[in-house]
């Protein structure tokens, strides 16, 4: 029988979750806080609790019989949590385990100058933290092959969906239209991540896989469709040069490439939120736009 792990249910793990449970006799998954441990489990998410620091008896207990295990946690300066618990050996916790998937981010191509990069093009992370991902990502590489255990590394661009979008920022007045030259970011809608999941999980995938829809754009333009959909005049545009950012943000425009989700459409499947014009149309007519914890 079939059970599924999420080692943070957040935003992206909680997409995974829908996508799968008819598949799986049993769906759980952690969070850090109570409030969110209710919520998960109204969405017939097994909770429990964990603070990246140390697996309690419940959680062991859970693990002895996960066969499935998707890590969405991110990596810090210690590195990967659930890898350090384990020390590298993912039988040592999960005996019956069958099939994992990493969820990093395509942030560990670095920068391309607006040139396209697909699954073969090497690495060369600019921040800390793409950094980071690119040692989880090894680790877990290893791990998998240790155990004898398929690994998809799902790579993803920007993410957004319901709850969390362009509309919900023009609506808090906090959306920008920063102007930089050439400069574009691939997106992809919460519930094709979920999708893409349940694929390759039927398929027992492995490899590295982007998980991006297929129109690189640049930013200001998603913000001005945006507000074009809720019939409001877009915020003025900004010069990203002179823009007030914190160094966060700024570092994500020192990354500029286009990200091809060719190898997924060839395996066969099928984004249902390709572009952002088609996903923020579908968004705002069905007024799922407010609510993040609606996964349609």
């Amino acid at each position: 029988m079939s059970q599924l792990m999420i080692f943070g249910a957040g935003y992206s793990g909680r997409a995974i979750a829908k996508s799968l449970q008819d598949s799986m006799v049993r769906v759980c998954g952690t969070t850090r806080s109570a409030e969110q441990a209710d919520k998960l489990r109204s969405l017939g998410i097994t909770p429990f609790i964990f603070d990246g620091e140390t697996l309690d008896g419940a959680i062991r207990s859970e693990l002895s019989t996960v066969t499935h295990l998707v890590q969405s946690i991110a990596p810090g300066r210690t590195g990967d949590p659930p890898m350090r618990l384990c020390g590298g050996d993912l039988k040592s916790l999960m005996p019956q385990l069958e099939w994992v998937a990493y969820l990093s981010t395509v942030g560990v191509y670095g920068n391309h100058d607006g040139a396209w990069v697909d699954e073969e093009t090497p690495c060369k992370p600019v921040s800390a933290r793409s950094l980071e991902r690119v040692e989880a990502e090894q680790a877990w590489t290893k791990a998998a092959d240790d155990a004898f255990v398929p690994l998809c590394i799902l790579r993803l661009s920007g993410i957004y969906g319901p709850g969390r979008n362009g509309f919900m920022n023009l609506e808090k007045g906090t959306a920008r239209r920063l102007i930089k030259q050439d400069q574009v970011f691939n997106r992809i809608r919460v519930e094709d991540i979920g999708a893409a999941s349940a694929f390759l999980v039927s398929r027992n995938a492995s490899g590295i896989f982007n998980v991006t829809d297929d129109e690189p754009a640049p930013p200001q333009d998603v913000v001005t469709f945006a507000a074009e959909l809720m019939g409001i005049e877009p915020p003025p545009e900004q010069s990203f040069e002179t823009a007030e950012l914190s160094p966060m943000a700024r570092s994500f425009y020192g990354e500029n490439k286009r990200v091809s989700n060719g190898k997924l459409r060839d395996m066969g499947f099928s984004f249902r939120f390709p572009d952002y014009r088609a996903s923020l149309r579908q968004l705002w007519e069905s007024g799922a736009w407010k609510d993040e914890w609606t996964f349609i």
